[in-house]
């Protein structure tokens, strides 16, 4: 399974990315306004930091302007993954591009029927998300193992970015159902190396050395 950080944050991607446990980057106009930069300028940034995919969203909802934004962002350079809304236009602005040799990221997906359109536009990836299903009473994690059997029963090549990920529990199910990629805040990703007993388990370590009187040269 893949790891995407879901930030706009520069620092948190060099992080990441220097330890070697991110393969991508998501952002979306939330994730913009809060980096308080230029969307041009942060996506520039952002894909001179990491070679993987960098998923930029359009901003506009009408078919013309979908096809002029995702065209300018995917000229900043040759990683970024044009992000477009699980609508109708959305959906054939996805196939053009696709079309174009251009990658795509169909976005706020939360319906297996939907996902079954977006594959049948040819994403690259459909971004299902778990999260804000949770918050409706409505198990996000289901919808991606109902994708997952859906997309393996008719060999469909788009993968699954599972989005609203908000705790290590969702990374692991979203492993354990087949998950393509899960997109990250930084925060979370960060946390899944905790662990008490590790934790416990180096101060005992540390103590021991201690004792030991010794030095490593």
């Amino acid at each position: 399974m893949k790891f995407f950080v879901d930030t706009g944050n520069i620092g948190e991607i060099r992080e990441l990315q220097e330890a070697g446990l991110i393969d991508g980057v998501t952002t979306n106009p939330s994730l913009v306004l809060k980096a308080d930069r230029p969307i041009k300028e942060l996506l520039e940034e952002i894909c001179e930091v990491t070679d993987g995919p960098v998923s930029g969203e359009v901003a506009s909802l009408e078919l013309d302007d979908m096809m002029r934004e995702g065209k300018i962002l995917s000229d900043i350079a040759p990683n970024i993954v044009i992000k477009l809304p699980l609508t109708l236009p959305g959906l054939k602005a996805c196939k053009r591009f696709t079309e174009q040799g251009l990658k795509t990221n169909v976005t706020l997906c939360f319906s297996a029927n939907q996902a079954i359109l977006a594959a049948k536009a040819s994403a690259t990836y459909i971004s299902p998300f778990v999260g804000r299903l949770d918050d409706t009473n409505i198990n996000g994690m289901d919808l991606i193992a109902d994708i997952r059997r859906i997309y393996d029963n008719y060999s469909f090549e788009t993968q699954i970015l599972a989005a609203s990920i908000r705790t290590g529990n969702h990374v692991r199910e979203a492993a354990l159902v087949g998950a393509d990629v899960v997109t990250v805040p930084a925060a979370t990703l960060k946390a899944l190396v905790k662990h008490p007993l590790t934790d416990k388990g180096l101060k005992s370590f540390v103590a021991d050395w201690k004792s030991t009187g010794q030095t490593i040269k």
